[in-house]
């Protein structure tokens, strides 16, 4: 067994930090790290910066310890299945799911469900931004198993004859991503449907992001996974907060609080900082901010608020997305939104590499270390989901999350300058670590694809993560690397 330090709440900063000794045991099962590693970072951290020239590497004392992290599994995929013990009914509804969730979307709508595509968006399907390493993934890589593709934001604002430019922050080889502004918090999409041959009489600019970036007012955010978004759903209320009350530690610094809604005051839970309720409503909102279709719960075309929408840009009747009342067959009546829905609902969480004493004895001592240095106390390993009917794999099953899908403060320096419902500009949700094994970019911009950085990131002025990162940094390079093959074994 190996002595870490555990860090002390400081007096004044960091350097002041006092510690304590304990004891890693080996092998101790399943629990977790990496506060939010979805989630940090709108800029380089001075401090880190510091730090990592000092030592060599990030966060080693003996040397660049990047290559620690061997890169996204190999192994069969552990993701994009539908839960167990679903109905034929509820398979063929799910499949309906799977592909309206992989539909491109043309601007013309040629019947319900069929098309209305922008006047402004940022891709063109739902699938071709959670694609890696399954449907329901996050940000696509042609450079990293399973090879699923290049970056579809580089070539999906051009086609169709097409005019759009493609900023400097859309790349073939980095990751999907949404901009917002800060000065107004809102998405302002990518590209818009000028020249497309099937948006004939619509001329509509782009806005000057270059000018934007150079102002400091772009924020970005990468696709979330949606992996056992049906499972989430389905976690009580009571259940969050009780495992928000046995986790808050104020020796490391860590508290949370939840988002909730402005309506019914429950908690909500989807989203980078946890700001939508439902997944109907995540759907809805995915369907008119990324695309531009119009369904039942956000009826009305968006552009550029607040500006208005040239009238040639204003193509179909709306809702463009709708309830097919006049279908005969009960799968295809769903609107394309609530077939969405379905999808993620019935949509399995990801399987682990391996689990408990299947797992080497590398692994089983990352996942002690996780716990050991606090991880944990964001990153729940499980919660229970409630008793429901709506699908028996849904009712009473441990959802192994890794999110206390809590709302945390991440600092200063951290913050993306957005505020949603009670999330403010520098808290974001417990990213969910399931998947974590195969995914490819990392933060809630994207900005790296190395585990060691995004650990190190989370650090930072009024980080809830400081005390967490500093036992990391204590770690020998062998409990580092074994710490980064638990969070790649997910």
């Amino acid at each position: 067994m190996e002595k870490v330090n555990i860090a002390q709440p400081p007096r004044n900063n960091r350097t002041t930090v006092k510690r304590r000794p304990i004891r890693i045991v080996h092998g101790l099962t399943a629990t977790f790290f990496v506060l939010s590693l979805g989630f940090a970072a709108a800029g380089a951290l001075a401090q880190q910066s510091d730090r990592e020239r000092g030592r060599g590497g990030f966060g080693g004392r003996e040397g660049n310890l990047e290559s620690l992290d061997p890169g996204p599994r190999g192994d069969s995929l552990g993701a994009g299945k539908p839960i167990q013990g679903l109905t034929p009914q509820q398979l063929a509804f799910f499949q309906v799911g799977l592909s309206q969730f992989n539909e491109d979307e043309d601007v013309v709508r040629t019947s319900p469900g069929n098309g209305g595509l922008g006047p402004a968006f940022n891709s063109n399907s739902c699938g071709s931004c959670h694609s890696q390493p399954a449907p329901g993934g996050s940000s696509p890589s042609a450079n990293a198993y399973p090879n699923v593709g290049p970056n579809p934001q580089s070539t999906v604002g051009q086609l169709m004859g097409s005019n759009n430019t493609i900023p400097s922050f859309i790349t073939a080889d980095g990751p999907v991503r949404e901009v917002r502004f800060k000065s107004d918090g809102g998405v302002h999409d990518v590209f818009t449907i000028s020249g497309r041959s099937d948006a004939v009489g619509c001329s509509m600019a782009q806005p000057d992001f270059a000018a934007e970036a150079a102002n400091g007012n772009l924020s970005f955010r990468i696709p979330t996974p949606v992996y056992g978004a049906g499972l989430i759903e389905n976690i009580a209320d009571a259940t969050i907060l009780a495992n928000l009350a046995a986790s808050a530690s104020r020796q490391l610094g860590i508290a949370g609080v939840l988002n909730r809604s402005g309506n019914d005051g429950s908690i909500t839970r989807f989203g980078w900082k946890a700001q939508n309720k439902s997944l109907v409503i995540f759907a809805g909102e995915a369907y008119n901010v990324e695309m531009g279709v119009t369904n039942e719960l956000f009826p009305n075309e968006r552009g550029y608020p607040p500006n208005p929408i040239p009238s040639g840009c204003l193509v179909n009747v709306t809702p463009e997305d709708r309830t097919v009342f006049e279908s005969s067959d009960p799968t295809q009546v769903s609107s394309d939104v609530n077939a969405f829905a379905n999808f993620m609902r019935f949509l399995d969480q990801p399987a682990p590499a391996c689990t408990g004493t299947g797992c080497s004895p590398e692994i089983q001592s990352g996942s002690g270390i996780f716990k050991a240095i606090g991880c944990a106390n964001c990153h729940t390993p499980s919660m229970t989901t409630a008793k429901t009917d709506m699908a028996t794999g849904l009712s009473q099953v441990q959802a192994n999350l890794f999110s206390d899908l809590a709302l945390h403060h991440m600092g200063s320096s951290l913050a993306d300058g957005i505020s949603q419902g009670n999330a403010g500009p520098d808290q974001f949700r417990t990213a969910p670590l399931w998947g974590l094994g195969q995914r490819v970019f990392f933060l809630h911009d994207g900005r790296t694809s190395n585990l060691l950085q995004a650990i190190q990131e989370h650090a930072g002025p009024g980080s809830e993560a400081n005390r967490v990162v500093e036992n990391y940094d204590q770690l020998s390079r062998q409990n580092k690397q074994n710490l980064i093959l638990f969070l790649r074994s997910l």
